[in-house]
């Protein structure tokens, strides 16, 4: 099996990593008719792929088994280099050799900013509504919290570390937009209002927190839609619970567009091999 690399000049955004979610249907009437000893042969050479993958750096590779017969696996990768991206996601596609997996659903984004972060001045504000003065030892304490959680976040939506199997074993994945109608346009609204509406849209989100693991991704000018958002929880009741209660927040209900959504189990490759009958 070709190695994961090329010799092709790297395509390096200005910040952030390459995202690619890639779902397959897994074809059982030609793979029934390979040889017990073929069938071994091409599953040790997808784990092998896996692995080779997952070892390069500056690249992160998640197997999943997706629920539901929308796909039977899938994979999400994050690396910095769109050719690695391109390279591992056409390897990825003939792993078991050509024919075998159909693509069924596939998504390119970005890790990338949001525009909506509060600012270190915002934050100075709302610590004088609490009475909190500047120079105080409550206030420089405050400070230096705010300036610890927003570095952790800004390198969290940047330069995210997936999470581990074991502790978020369930995968959401979903597409989605902001509306343009002419009596519902998010573009159409002050910077200021679509803020103050984001601000508690994430007030929501961070009642999750512990619970739901969300990484939001740019796909404008990438892919079909706007952003990919993509979940990992403990279990399937934490996310139907978030998508649930966001669905009543105003960004939602008012200027949102909703693509397909996909449920997938994490796992190693040897245990999704299994589960897949290989």
């Amino acid at each position: 099996m070709s190695e994961p690399t090329s010799n092709l000049p790297a395509i390096l955004p200005t910040e952030g990593r390459h995202v690619l979610h890639l779902f397959y249907r897994m074809e059982q009437e030609p793979w029934q008719y390979l040889e017990a000893a073929d069938r071994r042969k091409r599953r040790d050479g997808l784990a092998r792929l896996v692995r080779e993958i997952q070892a390069l750096p500056d690249t992160q590779l998640l197997p999943f088994s997706m629920v539901s017969p929308k796909a039977d696996l899938g994979f999400m990768l994050v690396t910095h280099d769109l050719q690695v991206a391109d390279r591992c996601a056409k390897l990825l596609g003939e792993g078991l050799g050509a024919g075998m997996m159909t693509p069924t659903f596939s998504w390119l984004s970005m890790t990338e900013r949001s525009e909506y972060t509060t600012t270190e001045a915002e934050y100075i504000e709302s610590l004088k509504e609490e009475d909190l003065e500047p120079g105080t030892p409550e206030f420089d304490a405050k400070i230096a919290e705010f300036h610890a959680r927003m570095e952790k976040y800004m390198k969290y939506r940047v330069e995210p570390v997936l999470p581990e199997a074991q502790e978020w074993p369930v995968f959401c994945f979903y597409p989605m937009s902001k509306r343009r109608s002419p009596d519902q346009n998010w573009y159409a609204l002050p910077f200021e209002d679509r803020k103050h509406l984001m601000m508690g849209h994430a007030k929501i989100g961070r009642t999750y927190s512990g619970r739901v693991l969300q990484l939001i991704t740019g796909s404008t000018g990438l892919d079909d839609m706007e952003w990919g958002v993509t979940l990992f929880a403990k279990t399937t009741s934490e996310i139907k619970a978030i998508v649930y209660e966001m669905r009543f927040d105003e960004v939602s209900f008012q200027y949102a567009e909703f693509g397909e959504f996909f449920i997938g189990i994490r796992m190693d490759v040897n245990d999704l091999c299994n589960r897949l009958n290989l």
